[in-house]
C-alpha cells in the first residue's frame, strides 16, 4: 500500500513539475513576443533553399496574377528584403510569406489579407494566441510537410500483392502453430522474405518521415487556429480539417517509430520492428497512408494554405507597428502613381521623397552615386509589397495593379557565351513581350544599353522607351543619357533628375527628387577630388567645352 502510495505522490509531482514547466514556457514565450514585436528577427539563419521550396514547387503559383521571376528578385534584393519582413512564428508560414512577395494575387485576395492583417493588428490576446500556437511548428523539420504537397507521388509497388499474402500466411502459421509447433518452423524463412522487402523500404518511408510527422503537428495547429470565431470571417471553408482526420490514425501509425528515440524505449522498438516485419505491417500501412495522400493532398494544400496565410498576416501586422512609416496603398484604375515620403526599407535613414506622375512615366537623371538606382529599386519593391502584402513604406501610395517588370543588374552569361550587350537585348525583349499583356505593366529600367556605342544605344533606348510608354503601362528608367530627356518629352515621359553640391572639395548628396532636367555634371570634378593629374583634367574640360557645350 505505501508503495503505491509513493508512485501515486511520485506521478502527481511530476505532473505538477510538467504543467509549471508548460506555463513557464509559454510566460518566457509571451513576453518574447512582446519583445519582439514590430522588429526584424534577430541572429536567424535564413536557409533559402527550403523557405523558396513551397514557390519554386508549387504549381498553384502559375494560377496568380503575376510570377515575380528570378531576375526581378535578384535586381531588387530579395532575399535581403525577406529576411527584414519576415516575422512569422512558423517555418510554414515563413515558407508562404515567401511564396507571397513572389506571387502577385488577385485585389479581392489582397483585400480579404489586409483586413485579416488589420484583426491581427488591433487584437493583441488573439494574435498572441495564434503565435503560440504556430510556433509548434517552427522546427526545421516542418520545412518538410511542404513535401507531401507537391513531390511526386511513388507509385505502389508490383510486389505489395505478395507481401499482403505472406502476412496473411504468417498470421495463419503463427495460429497453427499453437495446436502444432512445427507450423512455426515455417515463419523463419517467410519473416527472412519481409525483412528483406521491410528494410528495402525503409529508405523511401523515412524519407517521408519527417513530413509525416509535420502533417501530425500542423493538423493540431490548424484546429487551434479554426477554433477562434474571429478567424471564420476571412476563410469560408475548413472541411480540410475534417478530410486530413481521416487519415489521421494512418499517420500516427507511420510516424510512431519517431517516438523511439531513447534507451527507455529501444526495448519496445525491437519488440515492435518485429511484429512489422512478421506481418509486413509498416510497409502495408504506409502504401496505405500514400494512397490517401494523393486523395487528400488538396486538403492538406489547403491547411498549409490557412496557416501559411494566418502567419503572414501576423507577420505582415507586426511591419505595421515597425519604426519605419507604413500605410495601405490606394489602387487606381487610371494610369497616375504618386506617393509621399517613400523610404527603401533596407537602407538606415533613408532620405524620403514624393512624386506625382498623372498619365506620364519618369525619365531619371542624375549625378554619379546621387540615388538614381537606389530611388528606382525603391519604387519597384514597394509597389511589389502593394500588391503581396497591401502595404508600403511610404506615407501615402496610389498605384495602378499592375505587372512588375525589371532591368537593373546585367551581366555577361559566360554559360551561355552572351555578351553584355546581348543579354540586355534578350532582357529587354522580354519587356517588349510583357507590354502586349492586357493588364497594365511596370517597367523598371536602369541604364538602357550601356554595352553598345552612344548613338545606337540612344537611338534604340529611345525607340523602346516608346514603344513600352503605350497604353497604361507606366515607365521609370534612370539614365546618364541626356538627350534622352529632349528625345522622349514628347512620348508623355516627366523629367526629374537627383543632383549633388560641391562644398570644401567634398561632394554632397541630398538624395531628393527634383523636377526637370539635370543642370550639373560631376564625372570630372569627381576625377580632379581624386587627385587626378591636372593635365588630364584641363584635357578633358577643353574637350567637353569644345564638343558638348
Amino acid at each position: 500500500m505505501n508503495i503505491l502510495l509513493i508512485i501515486l505522490i511520485i506521478i502527481i509531482v511530476a505532473y505538477l513539475i510538467f504543467e509549471y514547466a508548460k506555463k513557464k514556457r509559454i510566460s518566457n514565450l509571451m513576453q518574447a513576443l512582446s519583445d519582439n514585436w514590430g522588429k526584424p528577427k534577430k541572429d536567424n539563419y535564413f536557409d533559402f533553399k527550403n523557405i523558396s521550396r513551397y514557390f519554386d514547387n508549387t504549381d498553384s503559383k502559375f494560377n496568380a496574377f503575376h510570377i515575380i521571376s528570378d531576375k526581378t528578385k535578384h535586381d531588387l534584393d530579395l532575399d535581403d528584403l525577406f529576411e527584414y519582413i519576415d516575422r512569422t512564428s512558423s517555418k510554414i508560414g515563413q515558407q508562404y510569406l515567401y511564396y507571397k512577395i513572389r506571387t502577385v494575387g488577385s485585389p479581392q485576395e489582397l483585400t480579404n489579407f489586409g483586413n485579416l492583417t488589420n484583426e491581427f493588428h488591433k487584437d493583441t490576446a488573439l494574435r498572441k494566441k495564434c503565435q503560440i500556437a504556430l510556433s509548434q511548428i517552427n522546427s526545421c523539420k516542418s520545412y518538410d510537410l511542404e513535401s507531401l504537397i507537391n513531390d511526386k507521388p511513388i507509385d505502389t509497388p508490383g510486389y505489395l500483392k505478395y507481401l499482403y499474402f505472406t502476412s496473411f500466411l504468417n498470421l495463419f502459421l503463427l495460429i497453427a502453430g499453437f495446436f502444432n509447433p512445427v507450423f512455426f518452423v515455417f515463419i523463419i524463412p517467410i519473416f527472412i522474405f519481409n525483412m528483406v522487402y521491410h528494410y528495402k523500404n525503409k529508405a523511401v518511408i523515412n524519407y517521408y518521415l519527417n513530413g509525416i510527422v509535420q502533417l501530425l503537428k500542423s493538423l493540431k495547429v490548424a484546429k487551434s487556429l479554426a477554433s477562434y470565431k474571429v478567424i471564420h470571417k476571412y476563410f469560408d471553408d475548413f472541411s480540410f480539417i475534417k478530410s486530413i482526420e481521416k487519415i489521421r490514425a494512418k499517420t500516427m501509425f507511420v510516424s510512431l517509430e519517431k517516438n523511439f528515440d531513447n534507451e527507455l524505449t529501444s526495448i519496445f522498438w525491437l519488440l515492435f520492428e518485429l511484429i512489422k516485419i512478421l506481418f509486413n505491417v509498416k510497409i502495408l500501412v504506409f502504401y496505405s497512408f500514400i494512397d490517401s495522400i494523393k486523395t487528400q493532398k488538396h486538403s492538406i494544400e489547403a491547411m498549409y494554405i490557412f496557416i501559411g496565410e494566418i502567419d503572414s498576416a501576423i507577420s505582415t501586422a507586426s511591419l505595421k507597428d515597425d519604426i519605419l512609416t507604413t500605410c495601405t496603398p490606394t489602387f487606381s484604375l487610371e494610369k497616375n502613381i504618386s506617393f509621399k515620403e517613400i523610404k527603401h526599407p533596407l537602407i538606415e535613414n533613408c532620405i524620403s521623397n514624393d512624386l506625382d506622375l498623372n498619365k506620364n512615366s519618369m525619365l531619371l537623371t542624375g549625378s554619379n552615386m546621387s540615388g538614381k538606382t537606389t530611388f528606382i529599386r525603391t519604387v519597384a519593391i514597394n509597389s511589389l509589397l502593394s500588391q503581396a502584402l497591401n502595404l508600403c513604406f511610404a506615407k501615402e501610395f496610389t498605384a495602378p495593379f499592375s505587372k512588375l517588370y525589371t532591368s537593373i543588374r546585367i551581366t555577361d552569361d559566360l554559360s551561355q557565351k552572351t555578351s553584355y550587350y546581348l543579354e540586355e537585348v534578350l532582357t529587354a525583349k522580354e519587356l517588349i513581350d510583357a507590354s502586349q499583356n492586357d493588364s497594365p505593366c511596370l517597367f523598371i529600367l536602369d541604364e538602357i544599353f550601356k554595352g553598345t556605342n552612344t548613338i545606337e544605344r540612344i537611338s534604340a533606348g529611345k525607340a523602346i522607351l516608346s514603344y513600352l510608354n503605350k497604353g497604361e503601362n507606366i515607365v521609370f528608367v534612370s539614365t546618364h543619357d541626356i538627350e534622352l530627356t529632349e528625345l522622349l518629352k514628347k512620348d508623355n515621359y516627366q523629367l526629374y533628375h537627383f543632383s549633388e553640391t560641391i562644398e570644401n572639395n567634398k561632394l554632397y548628396f541630398d538624395h531628393k527628387l527634383k523636377q526637370g532636367k539635370l543642370k550639373t555634371y560631376n564625372a570630372i570634378k569627381i576625377l580632379e577630388l581624386h587627385n587626378y593629374p591636372s593635365e588630364i583634367i584641363k584635357d578633358a574640360l577643353e574637350v567637353k567645352e569644345k564638343n558638348f557645350s
